[in-house]
């Protein structure tokens, strides 16, 4: 568990962070200035709290009123900052042999494989692509033995195609590491993909802690998670394969959904984020349509708010379970609709949106094909 309690001026700022993790993969999300980095750099030891407690395992490393303060180096906390800041006079191999915790010698291999790092080994990092040269810095800092892994916008220095090729062995160490993870980013897609958990940061204070569909779903927080890129963050399991069009069906509670071709077997699980601003509501279920994922609900609650947008959530259910999906309409949609909580409606979701980005994939050269 991470116990995280602190206090600190930076200038006209004043945090006050307080949260517990329990392991899996914790996301510090909000916008720029919320307060992320100085959090992270606070566990780290990089930056001293004014005053309160830090505990990792219910190992403490800061509580100023007993007086610990841990050396950062003997804190056991690994960190990943936005460049790999490798050595670039050494190989790969060097680079990680050079943090090599003593005893982790059976380590090293399992690390090497799970990041696919072994092709890389004999090269240098100016050789390197940027999302290269992150998964060396991550499997550097995991061969330091840590007892928790800070990542501090890992991906923030790489254009989208990098990204792409990285988030797949971010993922993979999520599942696989046992290690917990604090992830700190302002990109909700990167979030939707990888925690289990979101600490909602805003003008340095903790403004909700909960699940990631929680989180982004919930209309009354989206002024934080941005309007227009909140939503549904659910688990999914691939359920059939139409190799003639392309298009893989994926179950959720309460229904499924026709995406673009996903290339992994029948059965696997994935996770999938539906956007508000790509759902549509229906009174009733329309006919002769282009949309191929039409699911019945009922309207949960309608958030109101300035302009000219509102949120709409809606429950979806069947035998399956249940599912929150939200919407992000007009306000004369909703007058003219008369949406209000307990109205039965259809939510209408084009496929095309849910691109590459709004699902958890393998890296690419482990795809089925």
């Amino acid at each position: 568990m991470l116990d995280v309690d602190v206090r600190k001026r930076l200038g006209q700022t004043a945090l006050d962070i307080r949260f517990e993790s329990t392991g899996g993969v914790t996301a510090l999300f909000g916008r720029s200035g919320a307060g992320k980095t100085s959090t992270v750099q606070m566990i780290a030891g990089l930056l001293n709290p004014d005053v309160g407690r830090i505990a990792v395992g219910g190992r403490v490393l800061f509580d100023s009123e007993a007086g610990i303060d841990i050396a950062a180096p003997q804190r056991r906390v690994g960190v990943v900052f936005q460049e790999g800041r490798l050595f670039p006079h050494l190989t790969v191999r060097r680079n990680l042999l050079y943090a090599k915790a003593a005893g982790s010698n059976g380590r090293y291999g399992g690390v090497v494989g799970m990041l696919g790092l072994e092709a890389l080994l004999e090269r240098k990092p100016a050789s390197l692509s940027g999302g290269e040269q992150q998964r060396v810095a991550i499997g550097r800092a995991l061969l330091s033995e840590p007892d928790i892994l800070l990542m501090d916008e890992p991906l923030a220095s790489l254009d989208a195609a990098r990204k792409a090729e990285i988030l797949p062995y971010i993922e993979r160490l999520r599942d696989e590491a046992g290690l917990p993870v604090v992830y700190v980013s302002h990109q909700i897609d990167e979030v939707a993909r990888l925690a289990d958990r979101i600490v909602l940061l805003s003008d340095g204070t903790v403004a909700a802690t909960g699940s990631v569909d929680d989180i982004f779903t919930r209309p009354d927080l989206m002024p934080l998670t941005g309007r227009f890129q909140a939503g549904a963050v659910l688990g999914a399991r691939v359920a059939e394969q139409d190799a003639a069009g392309a298009m893989s069906r994926l179950a959720i509670p309460g229904g499924s959904l026709w995406v673009p071709s996903v290339p992994l077997p029948v059965g696997s699980t994935i996770r999938v984020r539906i956007r508000a601003r790509d759902v549509s509501i229906a009174l009733e279920r329309p006919e002769r349509v282009s949309i191929r994922n039409i699911l019945p609900g009922t309207v949960r609650s309608v958030t109101e708010s300035d302009g000219p947008f509102r949120t709409v959530a809606i429950d979806v259910a069947d035998e399956t379970g249940e599912s929150l999906v939200a919407a992000t309409v007009t306000a004369n949609a909703v007058r003219d609709l008369a949406l209000k909580p307990g109205v039965a409606v259809f939510a209408l979701i084009k496929s095309v949106a849910m691109d590459r980005r709004s699902m958890a994939l393998p890296p690419r050269d482990e795809i089925v094909t």
